[in-house]
């Protein structure tokens, strides 16, 4: 009894998950376009010698930066950075940090066109052994500005582009068809209009939202923390998750504004044509193999939305589309993704070094 009490203490005070975060380095310190690189030098030199293609990690936007890392050494696994450094690759991750009101000009060109290419450079310089490439990796809205980057720069050395729970068709995605319908005829500019005033998605609301996706989970919490004192592992995996949607940051405004016009109301891109400003993105241009991940028990992204893909890139010279039925998050890390999403990821890592 006294040690339920104990543990339902540290649950409360969260303090019982460990916090901690596996061997790293900054290499550069840029505003919003903070580079990481994961590994031991022992392990960095053991991949360059053995030819491994590293891996750049691009975190969804409003997301942060430690989604890849979360509690590693933890048991099921938790950790994309440990999964991957197990294989003998080193990971790399870009931090965008978090946004404020003054980052409200940020927009999908900055990150398109400067951040994530700059980041691909300066990984192809650090790690300094042929292939001379890297492979791109993202959940969620990280996949899509991995993607949006290998269309709008197809010089870059990009070898594959991996996603995540990707969105591709947004018309899948309940319950934006209602969104467009209502307010497509305005161009959007109640919200658009709104956006600007806020400079943007402020955090508190993306926790929130990010939140009621799983209201039934958060409902039954209470129940969920009485019912599993004698099973400190599974409080401790329910409380990294409530550390990760306690750190989300907000969007910025530029990139809200195009997130709900370009994407939803003019769903370009779905179509592959995606047209912001001075800069337009060919998706079907994308030739490097992509791999994606969707689920049926996804509430944020349908399984129709993600695997579109398979339709969008046709011009790619290999593409899979895998389906592993968990949550969202589920999909990345945790039990399910440690026993089907990496394994495959693996799987495809190792079949395109032939292509």
């Amino acid at each position: 009894m006294l040690s339920d009490l104990r543990t339902l203490a540290r649950v409360l005070t969260g303090d019982l998950a460990p916090k901690a975060a596996t061997e790293s380095v900054v290499l550069s310190d840029r505003p919003h376009a903070r580079l990481i690189r994961y590994g031991s030098v022992a392990q960095l030199d053991a991949a360059r010698a053995s030819g491994q293609v590293p891996v750049l990690l691009v975190p969804p936007l409003a997301v942060p930066a430690h989604c890849y890392d979360l509690a590693p050494d933890a048991r099921p696994a938790n950790s994309v950075v440990e999964f991957l450094l197990n294989l003998g690759t080193i990971p790399y991750v870009i931090d965008l940090g978090d946004v404020s009101y003054r980052d409200r000009h940020l927009g999908f060109e900055d990150y398109i066109d400067l951040i994530v290419p700059r980041a691909i450079g300066d990984v192809v310089d650090d790690f300094r052994s042929a292939p001379d490439a890297v492979d791109l990796m993202g959940w969620s809205l990280g996949g899509t500005l991995s993607l949006l980057t290998a269309g709008a720069h197809r010089e870059l050395p990009i070898r594959s582009v991996i996603t995540v729970g990707t969105p591709l068709d947004y018309k899948q995605i309940q319950p934006y068809p209602l969104v467009r319908a209502l307010l497509g005829p305005t161009g959007g500019r109640p919200v658009t209009y709104l956006m600007r005033a806020l400079g943007g998605i402020p955090a508190p609301a993306v926790r929130l939202v990010y939140r009621a996706t799983a209201w039934d989970r958060e409902l039954l919490k209470p129940k969920y923390i009485l019912s599993n004192l004698h099973d400190v592992d599974a409080l401790i995996r329910m409380q990294v998750i409530d550390r990760f949607q306690s750190s989300m940051p907000g969007y910025p405004g530029r990139v809200s504004e195009q997130m709900f016009v370009n994407l939803i109301l003019r769903d370009e891109i779905s179509r592959g044509v995606l047209h912001f400003d001075s800069l337009t993105v060919d998706l079907a241009s994308v030739t490097a193999p992509v791999f994606m991940v969707g689920s049926h028990h996804d509430a944020i992204v349908s399984h129709a939305a993600a695997k579109h893909g398979l339709d969008l890139f046709a011009d790619s010279v290999h593409t899979e589309f895998h389906t592993v039925e968990s949550s969202h998050l589920g999909l990345l890390t945790g039990a399910v993704a440690e026993q089907q999403t990496w394994p495959a990821i693996a799987a495809f890592r190792e079949k395109i070094q032939g292509i």
